[in-house]
């Protein structure tokens, strides 16, 4: 357990420094674990100490560094110190690492490993409000919005798995001129029976022949304006025919959502916000904020020096409100529901200035909360494309990517007779799409490979599928080891003490993505704790072994796979047990 190890060293520190192990925790870390080299268990940085002004700032730091280790004693728990560079390095007692890590793993089996960590609880908690996916209504799930649904599918597993109550929510766009086209669009090409056979595929028919007509023709912009007239005026049978469209989007949507294992608490959209958006106006203008452009639109004025180089306009000259209109009013709406203690979008980077603006208005108007917000911005999708052309709808990729899986698992020798070899094949293909997504920084754009996505081996999420369905193998046709006495000394050959030595990251790895928000640290630990599994199966074999030694591979399995399992559904992922 990295919490036990780590309070023992800071403790030993802060006496010889005169701290609290408080002080001391956060300059320590876990080492990184090479397969082919032995390595120490934690090190103390010395610039962390400088910074937080408990060693002098001047001086050689490797000085330092050399005075400081030289004045650490071994102990029962710390076999080993030394001066790395601008880091004190200390190896733990081999058999007490081995005992601390499995009995943590038979005290907080599941989920709960490494979450107790003093790293994470010292973490503040509170409502945490997450909008992510956000399409338009009465379309297709377009694929661009795949990014912003797993992502923030993650983020919201995350902060859930720390402790925080979450609020899912999809903020979908569900206003504007685009249901004026659509509205008189469908009053003249609309089809019942297609509608009720294929409900978004006749909308969008429906939506791509209105724009056709509206381009040359003045009639049909004209039907379109007085559409969304009627919609903003609340009349019965515009709204009816909203209302519909809505319901409709909103079901086949969370068929989609089923299929990549994401949920919302909240279907929210711009048109809850629409009467609020006026009130978001008035509070501007009382503010003294709001100020008229030479076009007779409404602005505010974002330039440091006041002087209009800078703005933001938040109605048209007709008095209409605009995108961030309604975004000022779902902030404040949102801050009155739910008193987040932080609200986190999740947007391609396009919509990042659209951001910076609405946080700066909100902050100018007053509300203290404003540095709650954070918008989490990604790059684009590049390639994506099916056998049948360029990809248009997320439910391709899907249907596409399970094909793959499927033909693939076929021509494996390893796959196993499966109960529903389908359902199985769309779950890899899910967890492949999310790890080839979140292999690198979010913002970078990437382009989409199909193949390489669908490997079995290598750092794809069909590799971390394939190593716990192993592992739950392995530990199913072993099950009657469980009534001999495990032997912590039979863990201590070098592959076993570097499984639990990556192990000890684990509370690390989640305290770095719950500060930058980004999956990549994770999709790394696990890549590497499923190498190293795959070396250990090799290596450390439970068959033919002595029922002791296989009780004891077992339980070093059995801990490694909770935390492989554990950091997958937190990605997003479903982890199967056969494949």
């Amino acid at each position: 357990m990295a919490s036990f190890f780590r309070r023992k060293i800071a403790a030993k520190v802060g006496r010889t420094l005169q701290q609290s192990e408080e002080a001391i925790i956060p300059a320590l870390s876990a080492v990184p674990v090479f397969k082919k080299q032995q390595s120490d268990d934690f090190k103390l940085s010395l610039s962390t100490l400088r910074i937080r002004g408990i060693l002098p700032s001047g001086g050689d730091i490797q000085q330092q560094t050399e005075k400081l280790a030289s004045q650490l004693e071994q102990d029962t728990v710390v076999e080993a110190i030394s001066a790395g560079h601008g880091a004190v390095h200390f190896q733990v007692n081999r058999e007490l690492l081995v005992q601390k890590m499995l009995e943590q793993f038979e005290q907080e089996r599941g989920d709960a490993f490494g979450l107790n960590s003093e790293l994470l609880t010292a973490l503040k908690t509170g409502t945490t409000v997450v909008e992510y996916s956000s399409p338009n209504i009465a379309k297709k799930f377009h694929a661009g919005h795949l990014r912003s649904t797993i992502i923030g599918n993650f983020i919201a597993n995350l902060k859930q798995s720390l402790g925080n109550k979450v609020v899912r929510m999809n903020y979908l766009g569900d206003w504007g001129m685009q249901f004026g086209l659509l509205g008189a669009g469908f009053s003249q090409f609309g089809c019942e029976e297609k509608l009720e056979k294929n409900p978004l595929q006749h909308l969008f028919e429906v939506y791509v022949r209105v724009n056709k007509e509206a381009d040359h023709d003045e009639v049909m912009r004209q039907a379109a304006r007085e559409f969304f007239r009627q919609l903003e005026q609340r009349e019965s049978k515009a709204v009816s025919l909203w209302k519909r469209f809505r319901d409709i989007t909103v079901d086949e949507y969370r068929h989609v959502y089923k299929r990549l294992g994401v949920h919302f608490d909240v279907y929210s959209g711009e048109s809850f916000h629409q009467d609020q958006a006026q009130e978001a106006v008035q509070q501007l203008q009382s503010h003294g904020l709001l100020k008229t452009s030479e076009k007779g639109t409404r602005v505010v004025d974002l330039s440091p020096a006041g002087d209009m180089s800078s703005f933001c306009t938040v109605l048209r000259s007709d008095g209409t409100s605009l995108y961030i209109t309604r975004d000022l009013a779902a902030a404040v709406d949102r801050m009155q529901e739910y008193h987040f203690h932080e609200m986190i979008y999740v947007t391609d980077k396009s919509q990042s200035s659209h951001f910076q603006q609405l946080f700066q208005i909100l902050d100018k108007m007053g509300h203290s909360w404003t540095d709650r917000c954070r918008h989490v911005p990604f790059g684009l999708v590049r390639g994506m494309k099916t056998r049948s052309g360029e990809v248009v709808f997320l439910e391709d990729v899907l249907d596409e990517a399970r094909a793959r899986m499927l033909h693939n698992m076929s021509q494996s020798k390893t796959t196993k007779d499966l109960e529903d070899p389908e359902a199985t094949a769309e779950t890899v293909a899910v967890s492949a799409l999310i790890v080839q997504d979140f292999k690198g920084p979010l913002q970078s754009d990437y382009t989409f490979d199909w193949d390489r996505m669908l490997q079995a081996q290598g750092d794809t999420g069909v590799f971390l599928q394939y190593t716990h369905a192993r592992l739950c193998s392995l530990m199913k046709k072993n099950e009657r080891v469980d009534a001999v006495a495990f032997d912590s000394s039979l863990l201590l050959d070098p592959l076993s003490i570097t499984i639990l030595q990556h192990l000890l990251r684990y509370d690390e790895v989640l305290f770095q993505s719950a500060q930058d928000l980004q999956p990549k640290h994770l999709v790394n630990f696990l890549l590497k704790l499923s190498h190293l599994i795959s070396s250990a199966h090799r290596d450390l074999p439970v068959k033919g072994s002595s029922l002791t030694l296989a009780k004891a591979r077992l339980r070093l399995f059995s801990g490694a796979c909770s935390v492989l399992a554990s950091g997958m559904r937190i990605l997003g992922m479903t982890p199967v047990d056969r494949m």
